[in-house]
């Protein structure tokens, strides 16, 4: 569905995208992930045929985006960070209307709006304007309207931002039902459950490069430990205790508030760590997660 060699985005003398190379294949739900500034969005606009490349090559649905933006662009969805629905008009009215812009027959998007509205959760508000819609309402409006072209290739960038969990979780049964249907989803996402949900793989980038890729189960395989152990205490304590637990994990990393030991068994380093005499004000032994590798690449530091 998409392939990139080489890929670069340059703004003058900056490259935001340093030579990347990627593949997306058909009926996957692949996620971009990365600290701001490294590259994500630049890669997706490329993708999306809005912004050209600098170098390299690319191909999306078999197609150059050079020579064939206008084609490609009819077979994508989109879904931008910023829902940007016309809000003086009705939830029926945003879909018809898009709809009509791909050229599609008014009898057309009359049938499609009351099968997005449906698959939204929208069709009791079909008549009301976007304005008086909630925040997860709005972003299911969003998603249903890139629907409405029937896309081969979905591009959803931050999808549930700003979202409430429960609102979260049914756009993740929303996406999933999508995918089942054969859609090919790309998603960048700062939320770590969420691509640990979405994605059947992923890559992880940062300052414009690709720093690893694989599968959210092989990411934490390559890059963390089964478990990892927290033990919390006082602010300031936390330094002196790295060195007396340093060899009770393969990693040992200290925070303003606590320390954290990877390990592949928890339970017992945590009985070892009892066993040497340090008392934290609380413990917690869980699974790694997707967070764990994200921030061993990428970082701690915040990045504006």
């Amino acid at each position: 569905m998409v392939e990139a060699k080489a890929l670069v985005k340059r703004f003058g003398s900056f490259d935001a995208v340093k030579g990347i190379d990627v593949d997306v294949r058909r009926g996957e739900a692949f996620g971009f992930l990365g600290p701001n500034g490294a590259g994500k969005s630049s890669t997706m606009r490329m993708v999306a045929c809005v912004s050209p490349r600098s170098e390299g090559d690319l191909t999306v649905l078999g197609m150059d985006p050079d020579r064939d933006g206008p084609r490609i662009r009819a077979r994508l969805g989109v879904v931008p960070q910023q829902d940007n629905l016309d809000t003086e008009l009705t939830v029926r009215q945003n879909l018809q209307i898009y709809g009509r812009y791909f050229g599609l027959s008014r009898a057309h998007v009359r049938r499609k709006a009351d099968e997005l509205m449906e698959f939204a959760q929208l069709t009791d508000r079909a008549d009301d304007e976007v304005e008086s819609l909630s925040g997860g309402m709005k972003r299911r409006l969003t998603i249903a309207r890139s629907l409405v072209n029937d896309p081969d290739l979905l591009l959803l960038d931050e999808p549930t931002t700003g979202l409430d969990p429960q609102a979260r979780h049914l756009l993740w049964d929303r996406l999933f039902r999508l995918k089942s249907l054969g859609v090919t989803l790309i998603v960048t996402t700062h939320y770590m459950d969420e691509a640990e949900q979405l994605c059947d793989r992923l890559v992880v980038m940062d300052g414009g490069r690709i720093v690893a890729e694989g599968s959210p189960s092989q990411l934490i395989a390559r890059y963390s430990t089964r478990e990892v152990l927290e033990l919390r205490f006082p602010p300031g304590e936390q330094d002196g205790v790295v060195t007396t637990v340093s060899d009770l994990g393969d990693r040992v990393e200290a925070l303003p508030d606590r320390v954290l030991v990877y390990t592949g068994d928890g339970e017992r380093a945590l009985e070892r760590v009892h066993g040497r005499g340090v008392r934290p004000l609380s413990s917690l032994v869980r699974r790694s997660t997707l967070e764990d590798v994200f921030l061993r690449l990428t970082g701690r530091t915040l990045v504006d």
